[in-house]
C-alpha cells in the first residue's frame, strides 16, 4: 500500500504531522479522499501546458486540508515538469502595499521555488544556471565558437549580448535590468565570484531595499519592489517555459490574512491585485501561469471583509447555481474542500501506520479494531462535533504510535481512552471584528 514512499518522505511526513504541520515531500501518500479535485487539477494542469493560465481558489474551513491539499498540488504540478512556489500570506505579505509587504510577499515565493530535483524548495539558482548554460549553447551556434571557447573571458561580450537579446524577447516590464542582473549572475557563476552571484539572486528574489546599493553592487537602475514584483513573477515565468518547464505554479495560502486587514481601502487594494491576476490569467494576457489561493469560507463570502465585498471578484467567484454536494462542478475557479468522510479518515490511518512503521523500522501493535476504537472514542467525544479536525485526528493518532514505540509495555486502550478533544481553531473570532 505504501507504493514507492522514500525514508527521506516517511520523515518528513511523520514529523511534519506530528508538530501540525503539512509536509513539504511525500503529501502524495496520504492523500485520500481527494481524486476528484486532483482528476479536475491535473485537466487544469494539461490546459496551462499548453499556454493557458488559471486562478484557482481553495476554499474550506479551518482544518478541512486547505494546507494539505496546496502541498499536494505542488507534487503533482512538478511531476508534471512545472516550476512550483509556495507562499504564506501573513500580517507582513500581501499583495498590494507601498511599505514592503508585497515585495516580502515576492520574496517569499522566489525563496520557495521548487522543481523535481529541489522538490524542498531553494531551486532558484538551479533554474538560472541551466538557463545560463542553454545561453552559452546558444551563444557558441551563433557565433561559430566551440561552447568551451565561447566560454573563455575574452568572449564575455558574446554571451553578454546573447543574454540581453534573449531576456529582452521573453520580458516585459524591467527586462534591461532583469537582462543586466541574469547577465551578472552568468558573470560571477563563470568566474566563480561567489559574491557577484550572491548579489544578482539577491537582486532577483527582491532583497535589496534601495535603488542606491543595487547600482553600487550591480549596476542597475531599479530594484524589484511591491509595485513591479507581479511583472518580475511574469518574466520568470516565460524565462522557466524558456527552459523547457511546463510552466509555473504559485500557491498562496492563509488568505484569511487579508481579510484581516484592518484598513478597508488597503483591503480593497489587496482585492483589487487579486482581480487584476485573474483577468490576466483567464483573458490571456500572461501564459503557463498557475495560481493558487487557499482561504476560509469567510474570506471569500463575507460581503463587509471578504473576496464577495469586491463586486468585480464577486459576480466572477459566485458558486454554480447548479452544484450541489453530490453534483460538483470542478471546472469553476472556486473548489470547496468538503470534510473528509470517517471511512476516508480510517483509509488515512491505515496509511499512517504503515508510514509510521515504515519510518521507524518496527511493527507497532495497532491494528485495523484499534483504529476503529481510536476513531469511536475521539469523535464521540464531548466538542468533537464542533471542534475535532484532522489535524487533530492525525497529530492524536501519531501521539498514541509514538508512545507504544517508546513503551510497548504501554495498555493501548488507556491511551485511546484519555484522549481530549481541545478547540484548536484561531481564538479570535473573526466575524465580529469591526471596521476600522
Amino acid at each position: 500500500m505504501l507504493g514507492d514512499i522514500k525514508p527521506k518522505e516517511a520523515t518528513a511526513v511523520i514529523n511534519s504531522l506530528l508538530g501540525g504541520v503539512v509536509p513539504k515531500i511525500g503529501v502524495q501518500h496520504i492523500a485520500v479522499g481527494r481524486t476528484a479535485e486532483v482528476n479536475a487539477f491535473l485537466s487544469a494542469l494539461e490546459d496551462v501546458k499548453n499556454g493557458h493560465s488559471m486562478v484557482k481558489f481553495w476554499i474550506g474551513d479551518f482544518g478541512s486540508g486547505k494546507s494539505f491539499m496546496m502541498h499536494l498540488l505542488n507534487t503533482v504540478a512538478i511531476k508534471q515538469k512545472f516550476v512550483v512556489a509556495n507562499a504564506d500570506f501573513t500580517p507582513e505579505n500581501r499583495l498590494y502595499a507601498n511599505d514592503g509587504k508585497a515585495v516580502a510577499l515576492y520574496t517569499a515565493i522566489m525563496d520557495n521555488i521548487a522543481i523535481q530535483t529541489r522538490p524542498e524548495g531553494g531551486a532558484l539558482a538551479v533554474l538560472l544556471e541551466k538557463w545560463i548554460e542553454q545561453a552559452i549553447a546558444g551563444a557558441a551556434q551563433e557565433s561559430g565558437l566551440a561552447p568551451d571557447v565561447v566560454r573563455q573571458p575574452d568572449h564575455t561580450d558574446v554571451i553578454r549580448r546573447h543574454i540581453m537579446r534573449t531576456i529582452n524577447n521573453i520580458t516585459e516590464v524591467g527586462g534591461f535590468d532583469f537582462g543586466l542582473v541574469v547577465t551578472k549572475y552568468y558573470e560571477g557563476y563563470i568566474q566563480d565570484d561567489e559574491q557577484l552571484r550572491k548579489n544578482a539572486l539577491r537582486w532577483l528574489k527582491g532583497e535589496y531595499s534601495t535603488k542606491t546599493e543595487a547600482r553600487q553592487d550591480l549596476g542597475v537602475r531599479e530594484i524589484i519592489d511591491d509595485q513591479n514584483f507581479y511583472d518580475m513573477l511574469k518574466n520568470f515565468c516565460k524565462l522557466f517555459v524558456s527552459i523547457g518547464y511546463s510552466g509555473f505554479m504559485i500557491n498562496l495560502d492563509e488568505a484569511i490574512n487579508l481579510y484581516k486587514i484592518s484598513t478597508g481601502a488597503m483591503r480593497e487594494k489587496n482585492y483589487e491585485k487579486i482581480l487584476s491576476i485573474y483577468n490576466d490569467c483567464f483573458q490571456g494576457k500572461v501564459a503557463h501561469l498557475f495560481v493558487n489561493i487557499a482561504g476560509t469560507q469567510e474570506f471569500l463570502e463575507n460581503e463587509r471583509r471578504g473576496l464577495f465585498s469586491y463586486q468585480a471578484l464577486k459576480s466572477r467567484l459566485e458558486t454554480n447555481k447548479f452544484e450541489t454536494a453530490g453534483v460538483r462542478d470542478f471546472a469553476q475557479p472556486v473548489l470547496r474542500l468538503l470534510p473528509l468522510s470517517h471511512t476516508e479518515i480510517f483509509v488515512l490511518l491505515q496509511n499512517l501506520k504503515q508510514i509510521f512503521d515504515f519510518n521507524y523500522k518496527t511493527s507497532i501493535p495497532v491494528d485495523d479494531n484499534d483504529i476503529r476504537l481510536f476513531m469511536e472514542e475521539i469523535f464521540n467525544k464531548p466538542g468533537a462535533s464542533e471542534f475535532l479536525t484532522p489535524r487533530e485526528v492525525i497529530r492524536d493518532f501519531l501521539h498514541v504510535l509514538s508512545i507504544l514505540r517508546q513503551h510497548p509495555e504501554t495498555d493501548k486502550r488507556k491511551l485511546i481512552n484519555d484522549i481530549e478533544i481541545t478547540d484548536e481553531r484561531p481564538q479570535e473570532s473573526l466575524k465580529h471584528i469591526e471596521e476600522i
